[in-house]
């Protein structure tokens, strides 16, 4: 019984991007904003991601956000929150600090700072001694960085029409080639907005949730030591557990091996969606889809991004995941992801390749998804 289970859960992957990701499987790449009954009923009801190309041509952003001389002018009084990490790894799994063989949720050390003192803290990072991350996810963009507000919409609205709301949360995202966040899903529908530099996204539908690996980490906290230049791990007092991805994508040479034989069902599974968003792209980025982000830099260094989180619906394809999510599979070691089910759902605002090139890479243009609009 459990290894037919788990044949056709294999199955569901291959058939998920049959049916709803073309042949071959791919995210569409658009030339233009859809109108809002295009993205309602190509995009959103299938829960299916795109790349819209020429999204936002009109925003001073693009041309002005390039220019440190503006965003420190502009922004010399303001207050930002600033994320450190030793690895730029910003809620990612960490070693336990009192347990080295154990893992843990690491999340950053966060100062207020001058928006300027945080800007030279970010362009001053350095691998494995102290990366910066200007983020906030709880709609920093509109509470820290009104004094920019001028220079981009405060909604997309072709997105706002086709989900019937505004978004719940505007966030901005300003770092170098070190920030990387790693493997993890959002109960949002999410227009992702890169105004400098480039994102390079992993994607993985939700249907995909064993390959992931999701357990549960006691949480943690990095403390940045300003005396010594040092950070340490501090496990959270009471104990919480996040559910967390697992999987790091891209193992050192010296790990791949070992990482392979621990998550054999990402690595041996199909290969995620690559998708590179460059400056003035949008990458619609659905609910409950897996993520994992790099990034490179523009010419000053940084990588800018601005985000927006719409409400999701709690419909039938939420009580789907749940219920797929329930279904052990002995190769994901799915006692621990069935345990996180009710702890996720509290704790999971935010539940963020093998090296091989992918075989689903590329996305194609669709140049003709128009629809009739008195339908």
């Amino acid at each position: 019984m459990m290894e037919t289970i788990e044949s056709s859960i294999q199955n569901l992957w291959q058939e998920v991007r049959d049916l709803n990701l073309g042949t071959p499987p791919h995210i569409d790449h658009l030339p233009t904003p859809p109108t809002p009954l295009q993205f309602l009923r190509h995009y959103i009801s299938h829960n299916k991601p795109c790349l819209i190309s020429a999204a936002v041509p009109h925003w001073p952003a693009l041309s002005l956000w390039p220019s440190l001389a503006y965003l420190r002018t502009t922004l010399a009084t303001t207050a930002v929150s600033l994320h450190l990490t030793p690895t730029g790894k910003v809620d990612s799994i960490a070693p336990h600090p009192t347990s080295p063989s154990s893992l843990c949720f690491a999340s950053a050390h966060v100062e207020k700072l001058p928006f300027p003192e945080a800007l030279d803290s970010v362009m001053a990072s350095e691998e494995k001694n102290k990366v910066a991350y200007l983020q906030q996810q709880n709609d920093c963009f509109r509470s820290e960085y009104g004094a920019l507000a001028a220079d981009c919409e405060g909604h997309i609205p072709w997105a706002t029409e086709a989900l019937g709301c505004s978004p719940e949360a505007v966030n901005l995202w300003v770092g170098n080639h070190l920030s990387e966040t790693s493997f993890h899903k959002d109960h949002y529908e999410n227009l992702y907005v890169v105004i400098t530099g480039e994102k390079r996204f992993l994607l993985l539908p939700p249907t995909d949730v064993h390959r992931m690996y999701i357990r549960k980490y006691p949480a943690a906290h990095y403390l940045y030591h300003q005396d010594s230049g040092e950070f340490s791990l501090e496990i959270d007092d009471p104990i919480t557990y996040v559910p967390w991805c697992s999987v790091d994508p891209y193992p050192s040479p010296n790990e791949k091996q070992r990482e392979i034989e621990k998550f054999p069902l990402y690595f041996n599974g199909p290969k995620p969606f690559e998708v590179t968003v460059k400056a003035g792209e949008i990458l619609y980025l659905p609910s409950m889809w897996f993520h994992h982000v790099r990034q490179s830099p523009d010419d000053t260094g940084l990588t800018i991004a601005i985000n927006y989180w719409y409400d999701m619906q709690f419909d039938i394809k939420y009580a789907y995941f749940n219920f797929l999510q329930s279904i052990p599979h002995s190769l994901s070691n799915d006692r621990a992801l069935f345990e996180t089910r009710n702890v996720e759902s509290n704790l999971d605002g935010s539940s963020f390749d093998s090296g091989d090139e992918s075989d689903t890479a590329v996305t194609r243009d669709v140049r003709d998804v128009s629809d009739n609009e008195n339908d």
